[in-house]
């Protein structure tokens, strides 16, 4: 039989797609991996999966423990999906202003959501499950923040899929940063197999807090926390792309009227920055970027 065992099982293996409608003429070509084929619907879902593995693994967790995590959304939404796959608890605490889809999707697979005022950022939310870890007995915070078991997921999975989908023939990799995740372990993993490889990191411009600015509100849900997480690996791009809000909601706009292809506001991010590298690179050059997560859950946003 070609059936799997567990819903966690499909994480992975998304695809990689070309764009062709959005791309100015004399650009390079631009591959997006669509990350929202995950089950959940994002690319945390990778990151969710090996943090409760490798918890597992130590002897740190077992079903019927609680897991409280603070998150934008998206990891959330994936250590819940996780967690009910493999008998958990989930309580995730999150900052006010995340949209309805994420919260009701997060009830929807059972866990228990708890709102922190969104004036205090993830520095909020991240306080409160601590309070609530201090609380709840048998309970376990993965700490996506500063967790090795989230980049080491996608040294595994993110690069090597982009590597073999490109027969290795791709000249720039460019993704946004919330945890850091993503970037670290994709751009480590690929740097080591093509040590000329351009990465470039996206943050909003309104909160960049990777160029030495000041945190602040922005509209790119899953992207800068507000500090800079402890897993970023800094030194592993060459360049730090700011990306005003309306530029990435315009693009994540015309991905899904131009290309089909309906994504988040971070994905927006990601393409716009995407867009802009591949202008310098120009023809006979290949750049890839990711696209977290998928436009369903921001519906609510007033962002299309």
């Amino acid at each position: 039989m070609s059936v799997y065992q567990n819903i966690t099982e499909l994480i992975g293996n998304t695809p990689l797609v070309r764009l062709n409608r959005i791309v100015p003429a004399g650009a390079a070509e631009i591959y997006v991996k669509l990350e929202m084929q995950n089950p959940s619907g994002s690319v945390k879902d990778r990151a969710a999966y090996n943090l409760i593995l490798t918890a597992e693994q130590a002897g740190l967790i077992q079903p019927g423990d609680t897991i409280i995590e603070p998150t934008s959304g998206n990891t959330g939404i994936g250590l819940a999906m996780n967690a009910a796959a493999k008998g958990y608890k989930a309580i995730l605490v999150m900052p006010d202003n995340m949209s309805k889809e994420r919260i009701n999707l997060l009830k929807a697979y059972g866990a228990q959501v708890v709102l922190t005022p969104s004036e205090l950022r993830m520095p909020g939310a991240i306080a409160k499950a601590e309070e609530l870890k201090k609380e709840i007995p048998r309970s376990f915070i993965p700490q996506q923040f500063e967790n090795k078991a989230n980049p080491d997921i996608h040294r595994v999975t993110t690069a090597k899929e982009i590597y073999e989908q490109m027969d290795g023939q791709l000249d720039a990799f460019v993704a946004t940063a919330g945890t850091g995740g993503t970037i670290t372990g994709t751009g480590e993993a690929l740097r080591e197999k093509l040590p000329e490889l351009y990465i470039a990191v996206v943050e909003p411009k309104g909160s960049p807090v990777l160029s030495g600015g000041k945190p602040g509100p922005h509209k790119l849900v899953g992207t800068s926390p507000g500090f800079v997480p402890k897993i970023l690996n800094t030194d592993i791009y060459d360049e730090i792309i700011q990306i005003a809000d309306e530029d990435a909601l315009q693009t994540m706009k015309a991905l899904g009227a131009k290309e089909g292809i309906l994504v988040g506001p971070s994905s927006g991010a990601s393409v716009f920055a995407a867009i802009e590298v591949a202008k310098r690179l120009g023809e006979g050059k290949k750049v890839v970027c990711i696209a977290p997560d998928t436009g369903e859950r921001y519906l609510s946003m007033n962002f299309f």
